[in-house]
């Protein structure tokens, strides 16, 4: 079973090669990770993507909970979140089906960021599956020529958030 989580990070040197040496010593997989400041400037959270049973994701999570750096975590496939990725898409596509791609990222909500003769690219906003289903779409005539993904980024529905916890 796929797995989102969060986990929120010392902002320190190390850190990050922490908790992923954690997962290859174990041999657990990540499939996608992605790290960014958060509001406050000590914290970085993580965002990772891995497969697991529900018992090798507990175990995956009591041993982040051992790392210094750990401050809080949270599997976001266990409760309502959102997930969002970003793609960045380049293209060659022929003169006559300009229109037909132009349609296509006006269907998806995709963003234009160079037309020029020779290449294309987009950057499209969605769900894995959004952006799957976008690739899946393209037209005769358009030949992709490179994919960058992020990944997924998870935030919880309502008022709960991922924060470090009190007396911290």
């Amino acid at each position: 079973m796929r797995h989102v989580i969060s986990i929120l990070l010392q902002n320190e040197s190390g850190a990050l090669t922490r908790v992923a040496g954690m997962f290859a010593t174990r041999g657990y997989n990540i499939e996608t990770l992605s790290v960014a400041p958060t509001e406050d400037e000590t914290l970085s959270r993580l965002t990772l993507v891995t497969t697991g049973s529900d018992d090798v994701v507990a175990q995956i999570s009591k041993q982040l909970a051992k790392l210094v750096d750990v401050v809080a975590m949270a599997d976001m496939s266990a409760g309502e979140h959102i997930e969002r990725e970003l793609g960045l898409l380049k293209f060659r596509v022929a003169d006559e089906a300009r229109v037909a791609i132009d349609q296509l990222a006006d269907n998806f909500g995709a963003r234009v960021l160079d037309d020029t003769p020779a290449h294309y690219t987009l950057e499209l906003t969605g769900s894995e599956q959004q952006i799957d289903s976008f690739l899946d779409a393209l037209p005769g005539g358009v030949q992709l020529l490179a994919v960058v993904r992020s990944g997924p980024l998870a935030i919880s529905r309502g008022p709960q958030k991922l924060s470090v916890p009190t007396g911290q």
